[in-house]
């Protein structure tokens, strides 16, 4: 069988990243950061928060550049101490969602040990539709802080991804880097959704840096040459967070500074140089969406011809 790299016209030995932009919507640094590096720099694509204050100014410039890759940051988290948000459908139909602010609660626990998959499900379809309503032209789904990754959530993932026809992200999981992460115990999880979503017939990428705000002020460029010597053959999931240096950001959030960094490398000639000599590859999710409606159509167009 040909690997997902090949699949998608590369050679399986290639080292390929999609360089992902989260959490654009959030903020007006994070679009401003966001939009700049996938129209400058190395950033291949992006996902887009929809409950988040943002989200309309986001849509917008989605609507006037067709050309981005743009996706849907599947979002059940209001992480921040004094930036909140609540949830796109209406309180009342989706109650296990709300914190006593009646935002979305803070942590991914909360929401695994409260929130119902009847409820989750009635919020995320609301923000893709939203999305969709809104005129982005979206790519592919994720999740924001891997809460939609929790078992009782994947059968709604993996509905949704198959419903809307869209690669969602899942990686195969690989214990060193889960460990790294404090997320040893999270393997089996990660296994199960992989194969929930081989079963309906969606790609799963063979890797994921999740490392990009861990580090301290000043150590952005020793930590990115990190997580750039580890990508490796195939496609690796490769996650940044732009945002451009403002007073917003940082009162937001208290890693701003690696936020900031992001966009200063990956938003530049700097980043695009930096893959180049490495020979590192660069795709968007854009590509994986056309490879699953391309498969889907091809499959039922060959289900048809044995039928008749």
């Amino acid at each position: 069988m040909p690997t997902l790299a090949e699949r998608l016209g590369f050679a399986a030995n290639d080292r390929i990243a999609i360089v992902h932009a989260d959490d654009i919507g959030m903020c007006n640094a994070a679009n401003e950061g966001s939009f700049e590096a996938l129209e400058n720099g190395v950033v291949s694509c992006g996902s887009i928060m929809v409950p988040c204050p943002w989200f309309h100014a986001a849509a917008e410039r989605a609507r006037a550049n067709p050309a981005l890759d743009l996706g849907v940051h599947l979002t059940l988290n209001s992480e921040w101490p004094h930036y909140r948000w609540g949830p796109v459908a209406s309180r009342d139909r989706v109650a296990s969602l709300l914190d006593a602010q009646g935002c979305l609660p803070r942590t991914s626990i909360e929401v695994a040990q409260r929130a119902t998959p009847e409820h989750v499900e009635i919020e995320l379809r609301a923000q893709i539709e939203t999305a969709l309503a809104a005129g982005v032209d979206v790519t592919h789904l994720d999740s924001h802080m891997g809460t939609v990754l929790f078992p009782r959530f994947l059968d709604v993932y993996a509905r949704l991804a198959q419903e809307f026809r869209l690669p969602a992200f899942v990686a195969r999981p690989d214990a060193k880097v889960l460990k790294k992460a404090g997320l040893a115990g999270f393997e089996p999880v990660l296994r199960q959704a992989m194969e929930r979503m081989e079963a309906a017939r969606l790609p799963v990428l063979d890797a994921v840096d999740l490392f990009s705000l861990d580090f301290a002020p000043g150590g952005g460029d020793a930590h990115t040459k990190v997580r750039l010597d580890r990508i490796g053959a195939g496609l690796t999931y490769f996650i940044t967070h732009p945002a451009k240096e403002s007073a917003e950001i940082r009162a937001i959030s208290p890693d701003s500074h690696a936020r900031v960094f992001e966009h200063e490398f990956y938003g530049s000639a700097r980043g695009r140089d930096e893959f180049a000599r490495r020979g590192l590859k660069t795709v968007g999710m854009r590509a994986l969406r056309d490879l699953v409606r391309g498969e889907a159509q091809r499959a039922s167009s060959s289900g048809a011809s044995v039928r008749s």
